[in-house]
């Protein structure tokens, strides 16, 4: 029954949920002379500087290495947008949520709803670094929608749990910041999971990062024609949902409180 009544719920602010997502692409982009384009240049730019450092200075040996890298770089985005703006969702609708009832959890949701719409966008630059480099992509990349839905539910649950937190402790925002660094890190974006093999401690708090799998997974699919595992969904599984309930159960137990914080 109470599954039945958050769905009743969902669905009768499902219009709201929209015309937030839509509200914020526009303001976004309101004013910008290149506009959505920026979605797809910032990455192609971001490859182009990162190639030149990484691919030629530090001579990282990856077999298309621009590729490689916007692939990956593409998906950590994606995650990094959507949990920094979830985080600050409950405090940037503090007006809304004090004169009228809406449920909470709509807040940082939309705000992951938006980060999809512009990792779809950035999708674009993927293409074109794909065609610049003459790379076919294998058929397996018409399944990338499965890495992405786990990083989405995953983000969610992140966003959950930042959202509610930065309501009671600021300094949450600014933590975080050197959080995603430190994460970014030991993500393989940049380098390749071999460079690392030989140092167990490194190696082995990358196999517990959840964006390893969500990023390796994505490069699996657009690029080495390779459908993981089993094993290796249940891993991703296991992330997604174990964060989200995480998140649900964090967002419940400190929802009531936020307006004597906010």
């Amino acid at each position: 029954m109470a599954l039945k009544n958050i769905l009743i719920t969902f669905r009768r602010y499902c219009p709201l949920l929209w015309n937030l997502a839509s509200r914020d692409f526009t303001l976004k982009y309101r004013r910008s002379f290149l506009g959505i384009a920026w979605s797809i240049l910032n990455p192609l730019l971001m490859m182009l500087v990162l190639t030149q450092v990484f691919g030629l200075l530090l001579k990282i040996q990856v077999e298309n290495f621009p590729v490689y890298y916007i692939v990956g770089s593409s998906m950590w985005t994606f995650f990094s947008e959507a949990t920094n703006l979830s985080m600050s969702s409950i405090m940037g609708a503090s007006t809304l949520i004090k004169k009228v009832y809406v449920p909470k959890y709509i807040f940082p949701l939309e705000k992951c709803l938006f980060a999809l719409e512009n990792f779809i966008f950035s999708l674009i630059a993927v293409v074109i670094v794909m065609l610049f480099q003459r790379f076919v992509p294998p058929a397996t990349a018409l399944l990338f929608f499965i890495p992405v839905l786990y990083c989405f539910v995953f983000s969610v649950g992140i966003g959950l749990i930042l959202s509610a937190l930065a309501v009671f402790f600021r300094d949450v925002v600014h933590l975080y910041s050197i959080v995603l660094t430190i994460w970014m890190y030991i993500t393989p974006i940049i380098y390749p999971i071999e460079v690392v093999q030989d140092s167990a401690l490194i190696y082995g708090i990358i196999q517990c990062n959840p964006m390893y799998y969500y990023v390796g997974y994505f490069r699996d699919l657009l690029m080495y024609n390779t459908i993981p595992d089993l094993r290796f969904n249940l891993i991703c599984i296991a992330f997604s949902l174990g964060a989200l309930a995480l998140g649900l159960l964090v967002f419940k137990k400190t929802q009531d409180k936020f307006i004597l914080h906010i």
